[in-house]
Order: structure tokens, then C-alpha cells, then sequence
């Protein structure tokens, strides 16, 4: 990022900063962005280790802990993220090392085996990470509904200009909602958001779609 002159003061330009808990590069990428909650997380689970290895809390209390506590760090920010598949794929690897470590091994025959990711899910008695965020679109109809001169409507409906880099660019956070709404089946969903009713109904229809 080059510098900038704003009342005679100039700023020095930086590759990358953070601005309200989001790091934001030169480059688009979210790779880092996905990696830094992910890290954050980890450390929010040993810093509750006590909890997660308790003999007195119950293995589904210890769940709750997870998806209450460690999964909203893990998650800051998600509502404006596009996730490619590698970072899908390094979110549910974090959560499966969570669930692993809560559930421990099976035996089998008396010999120890790791538990399969299908079992995992289906015994977590819920969404993955990566559904669960896929499913936080109630913001999109938030900011369809306000007035076109706040600035957070200005800035989702606003075009780049300029030249952009050779090849494919990265998917914009509003294309990829509007893909999963296309997948669901919604046509015409900035009509539907005027509706809170039919717009919740929806909401509940992402977190639980499982092409998502």
C-alpha cells in the first residue's frame, strides 16, 4: 500500500494492518486473516485447558464450552470472509483437533483408534465450522434494508475502479452468499429481506443445508 497525505500529515504505507480485529493486505488474500483466529483459538482452548480435561464436566457441556466460547474467537469477523476450499479445509481441521481432543480414541478390540470426521460431526450433534459460518447471512438483510446513504451500504454496494491483477480475482463475500442463496433456492432475495419473518425462515434453511 503506498502512502497517504490526508490534512498535510503523511501516512507511511504498509503490505498489511489490522483494523477492528480484521488484517487487511495488499495482496486480498484471506489466508493469513483465516490463520490468525485460528491461532487465537488454539490459544483460548489451553487457556481453558482445565475445563476441557475436567473428569466433572460431561462431554457434551464440554461441546457447548467449545462452540460458545472457542468457536465466536475462531470466528470474528466471518460474515465478510470467502473461503476458498484449502481454508475451509484448515477451519474444520482445527475443529476436528477440538472434538478429538474432547471425545479422546475408541477401542476397538482392545486397540486404540482414532475417531473417523463423519462420527465426530455426528456426535457434536450440530453444524460443522465452516456450515456454521456459511449460515451467519442475517447480516446480509441488515444491510439490505438500510438506507443508501450509511456508509456500511455505501461500502458493500460500492465497484472497485481501477486495473486489477492478471487472473481470476477473488470472490467477493456478497457472491458467495449469493451463490449458497441460489443453492437454497431463493430467487430475488433482496425483495425477501423486506419480509424479517421470511428472511429468519432462510437464515435457518443455510445453517442447515448440507450443500453449503
Amino acid at each position: 500500500m503506498t502512502g497517504a497525505t490526508i490534512n498535510g500529515e503523511t501516512n507511511e504505507g504498509v503490505a498489511e494492518f489490522i483494523c477492528l480485529g480484521t488484517l487487511i493486505g495488499n495482496d486480498n488474500s484471506m489466508e493469513k486473516e483465516i490463520q490468525r483466529p485460528i491461532f487465537t483459538g488454539n490459544r483460548t482452548y489451553f487457556a481453558a485447558i482445565s475445563l476441557f480435561r475436567s473428569r466433572i464436566l460431561s462431554r457434551a457441556t464440554k461441546i457447548i464450552l467449545y462452540k460458545t466460547l472457542i468457536r465466536s474467537v475462531v470466528s470474528y469477523g466471518a460474515v465478510v470472509w470467502t473461503l476458498t476450499k484449502k481454508e475451509q479445509q484448515d477451519l474444520l481441521i482445527f475443529e476436528r483437533k477440538i472434538f478429538r481432543r474432547i471425545y479422546g480414541p475408541k477401542y476397538e478390540n482392545r486397540e486404540r483408534k482414532s475417531r473417523k470426521n463423519r462420527e465426530l460431526e455426528e456426535m457434536s450433534k450440530g453444524v460443522n465450522i465452516v456450515k456454521w459460518i456459511k449460515g451467519q447471512i442475517s447480516w446480509l438483510g441488515h444491510l439490505e434494508r438500510m438506507e443508501e446513504d450509511r456508509m456500511p451500504k455505501k461500502i458493500f454496494t460500492q465497484e472497485m475502479g481501477g486495473m486489477r491483477r492478471r487472473g481470476r480475482p477473488r470472490e467477493r463475500r456478497k457472491e458467495e452468499v449469493e451463490r449458497d442463496l441460489q443453492v437454497l433456492g431463493v430467487r430475488l432475495w433482496t425483495e425477501l429481506v423486506a419480509d424479517r419473518k421470511k428472511w429468519k425462515d432462510i437464515v435457518r434453511q443455510a445453517k442447515a443445508h448440507s450443500g453449503l
